[in-house]
């Protein structure tokens, strides 16, 4: 039983990656997308969901709060015998892979100061409406 926990919490931090790299790839693209033209950075769902994210993350670090993707990671850990983070999902592999230590706050001002900047992109980058909006005003 132990290794199935084990592989879960791996599957976690795969999806908690890949959430990450949605997150952080996205503001470029759309930046990038912009200038190249190309339409799916002026989508709607992806730009709202880019948003809600981000502004979730902001949130919850604002809060003081643990990513739920990380508990849960580290709750599977646990049980499958493992140690679990000491601190943040972000915290713990920005460590490991840029041997940066820093707290817990100067990753909720990074978070909120992101958060701002795509707020800030949907003025500058509008996204098109939806078509259930478009059709409702023809």
């Amino acid at each position: 039983m132990q290794r199935f926990y084990f592989v879960l919490a791996d599957a976690i931090l795969i999806s908690h990656a890949l959430i990450v790299l949605f997150n952080v790839a996205s503001l470029p693209l759309i930046w990038l997308g912009r200038f190249i033209h190309w339409r799916f950075v002026r989508n709607f769902y992806f730009r709202t969901v880019h948003l809600l994210l981000i502004g979730y993350i902001a949130l919850q670090a604002m809060l003081g709060q643990a990513c739920p993707l990380t508990d849960w990671e580290n709750e599977l850990r646990i049980k499958a015998g493992r140690e679990a983070y000491a601190g943040s999902f972000m915290a713990h592999w920005v460590q490991g892979l840029l041997f940066y230590d820093a707290e817990e706050r100067v990753f909720t001002v990074a978070y909120a100061l992101f958060f701002m900047l795509v707020l800030a992109t949907l003025f500058w980058a509008k996204p098109n409406p939806p078509r259930w909006w478009r059709a409702r005003r023809a």
